[in-house]
């Protein structure tokens, strides 16, 4: 058997071993190992210890543990609580008013936490029975905050993005000023989507009771300034600073981080037992992250030097391919993926595969990693694993049905597919914010790298610090 083709068996046993459930990271290091050992022999050790330092000491991702730690501290400190209610109230008379509260409240938790699963179950427990009473349609309110639970993914400070930036080599920082407004663009769209079918449909969001809805002017202005602007101000002061080059994402999540802390302090919500649990929970998820781009490591380098990342790239080349269909093809496969796979994996297996390929059709790699953030919201949502699903039937009530949430799940992933030609054929929905913030070095009006820029995408300032 050939070099080129080990590497392809490299590949589909993985896959197959992790269709039985075994563990990601350490698979992708035990096909590495094994497809290594037979290709270059006794060297494929002297590789592992390569790249696991390599790995460890890479700057990028000392961001995600921070940034983590900040999520979690923020979810322990019931802040959700106050935030949906203060919230609700002041969305009262519009229409379909629980369902857009429930988006707002997802969209900026989402932007403190980035953890998906936290959101989500936090929401379901707290947003979902809220729908249910008022008389919302169990699909409806299902995909409301499977969806909203989702947006973390894109939203920044997102660990997606840290984890697309360490792979692809691409500024960190300039990732979060591309997917701010698309993450915006996509949040608002879902609101508009709820209202406009409880216009269409007042029967599936009925509103509120008058006595609900008209809340004094005074009691909302209370319940927003003691639960909304403390946290947008947190979030605002770790996103300013980072986008405007005040700090590294590493130095504002580390701000971030004892922002919370005295968050949680002034809500009278801290305590030392919560704090010691997101720090294990803090560590549990920094360790996957790190031995998933171990495991990654090896075994892209292996799959490389067997001459299988250059069987795809030959494939894709014989494909009469122009940047347009390269693009409808490389995220459709990864949608496909996004059914029996985890982002984690798309990210750190099957992206790689994709990056050498983006040279060769002039794509700039921080373009491509916005449609792939938009992308992964659908791996969220689509079965049969669709992970929000999940998570949000393990806390729903028992007569709701997770075909029902899977239903609820469809029009949100309508929306995302929607996005994400958007986004293709208007590009300066991703590049305006970098153009603006760091000027020069990519083009604004397309998505294609313009001859001359770096595979990193725009040319970075050297006043402007980054990871």
């Amino acid at each position: 058997m050939s070099d080129g083709a080990l590497g392809l068996l490299q590949l589909f046993l993985f896959l197959f071993f992790i269709m039985l459930g075994f563990p990601i990271a350490f698979t992708l290091m035990a096909m590495g190992l094994f497809f290594g050992y037979l290709g270059m022999g006794d060297r494929i050790f002297d590789l592992l210890v390569q790249r696991t330092y390599s790995v460890m000491s890479n700057d990028v991702l000392i961001s995600v543990p921070l940034f983590v730690l900040m999520g979690y501290i923020i979810e322990r400190a019931n802040i959700l609580d106050r935030l949906f209610r203060s919230l609700q109230m002041a969305s009262g008379n519009i229409p379909g008013s629980l369902a857009v509260a429930t988006l707002a409240t997802c969209a900026l938790f989402a932007t403190a936490t980035g953890i998906v699963g936290a959101v989500v179950t936090l929401m379901g427990l707290l947003a979902f029975p809220a729908m249910l009473r008022a008389g919302y349609d169990v699909k409806l309110a299902s995909g409301v905050v499977a969806a909203g639970g989702c947006l973390g993914i894109l939203i920044p400070p997102s660990i997606m993005l840290i984890l697309y930036g360490a792979t692809a080599g691409v500024s960190v920082v300039q990732l979060y000023a591309a997917a701010f407004i698309p993450g915006v663009m996509l949040a608002g769209l879902y609101i508009v989507y709820a209202m406009g079918i409880a216009i269409v449909k007042p029967s599936v969001a009925p509103r509120l009771p008058p006595g609900e809805a008209k809340v004094p002017f005074g009691r909302i202005l209370v319940a927003l300034v003691t639960s909304f602007f403390p946290l947008a101000l947190l979030i605002a002061a770790v996103l300013g600073a980072i986008l405007m080059g005040l700090a590294t994402p590493s130095e504002a999540a580390a701000m971030g981080s004892l922002g919370s802390i005295v968050l949680a302090i002034a809500y009278r919500s801290f305590s030392i037992a919560k704090l010691k649990e997101s720090v294990f929970l803090t560590a549990r998820t920094s360790a996957m992250v790190c031995w998933l781009f171990v495991g990654s490591a090896i075994f892209s380098s292996v799959f490389g030097y067997l001459g299988g990342q250059e069987l795809v790239e030959q494939f894709f080349k014989s494909l009469p391919l122009n940047t347009f269909t390269f693009m409808l093809l490389a995220q459709a496969l990864i949608f496909v993926l996004g059914w029996p796979l985890e982002w984690t994996e798309i990210i750190v297996i099957f992206v790689p595969i994709f990056l050498p390929l983006l040279d060769d059709f002039g794509v700039d790699p921080l373009f491509f990693g916005i449609l792939i953030a938009l992308n992964l919201q659908t791996s969220f949502l689509s079965p049969p694993v669709a992970m929000a699903a999940f998570y949000l039937k393990g806390v729903a009530p028992k007569h709701v049905k997770l075909e029902d949430i899977f239903r609820g799940c469809m029009p949100f992933i309508y929306i995302v597919v929607f996005t994400m030609f958007c986004v293709y054929f208007f590009p300066g929905i991703v590049t305006w914010l970098p153009e603006q913030l760091y000027g020069g070095g990519g083009d604004a009006g397309a998505p294609v790298q313009m001859e001359g820029t770096p595979p990193g995408g725009f040319q970075e300032e050297e006043t402007i610090r980054v990871d």
